[in-house]
């Protein structure tokens, strides 16, 4: 079961690997008990550090999802991996990943979302519901009403992501958005800021 928030920890937005890791005990201090580690432009190395030690940070109470790398998925000790479009397939990740762990998947529009509900992954990603600037690639929005007409063709839990603020995450919600996934948003104030998107989403 995916909970409302999906907090997303972009390793772009932190120039040292304290301030990551102090970022990422703010969300769980404020009630995060899932958190998708991204980096995409560090290194292996760099990549696994990060995991590593947010591994320990969250313990055993907090599920950790590792983007696109499912290699480093396994060796961090995560719970689960999240792909992209152009990653490994879905089926081929789960050719390498143990049993039991968790597979989400991005989409863009409605038929990429069905062609994911085809697949064996746990949960889809859609959006971007709003304008976004998270990504160095954005594609076109999706909106509430894409939304909905993705919530219908799929029985996945859906996570909602791209340009979600605490004034619009009810109504993404009300869409058919099982979580919603924030990255910039949580930026400032981390703890209060999910303590509030929770209870604006429970």
């Amino acid at each position: 079961m995916l909970p409302r928030l999906y907090p997303i920890i972009d390793a772009t937005n932190f120039t040292t690997t304290q301030e990551l890791c102090g970022f990422a005990r703010q969300l769980i201090s404020g009630g995060a008990s899932l958190i998708q580690y991204r980096n995409k432009k560090g290194s292996p190395r760099e990549c696994l550090s990060h995991a590593r030690q947010l591994r320990v940070i969250a313990g055993l109470s907090v599920r950790l999802i590792m983007n696109d790398r499912v290699d480093l998925c396994l060796a961090a000790g995560f719970e689960g991996i999240h792909l992209g479009q152009d990653d490994l397939s879905p089926e081929g990740a789960r050719s390498v990943a143990k049993e039991g762990k968790w597979l989400g998947i991005s989409t863009h529009n409605l038929q990429q979302a069905i062609a994911a509900d085809a697949t064996s992954a746990d949960y889809i990603a859609i959006g971007p519901i709003f304008s976004t600037q998270s990504k160095d690639r954005i594609d076109p929005v999706v909106g509430l009403d894409g939304l909905k007409k993705v919530r219908a063709a799929t029985r996945k839990p859906l996570v909602a992501i791209g340009g979600i603020t605490l004034a619009n995450c009810r109504s993404v919600v009300d869409a058919g958005a099982d979580s919603v996934a924030v990255i910039s948003g949580l930026l400032t104030s981390p703890a209060k800021t999910v303590e509030d998107f929770l209870g604006v989403l429970m």
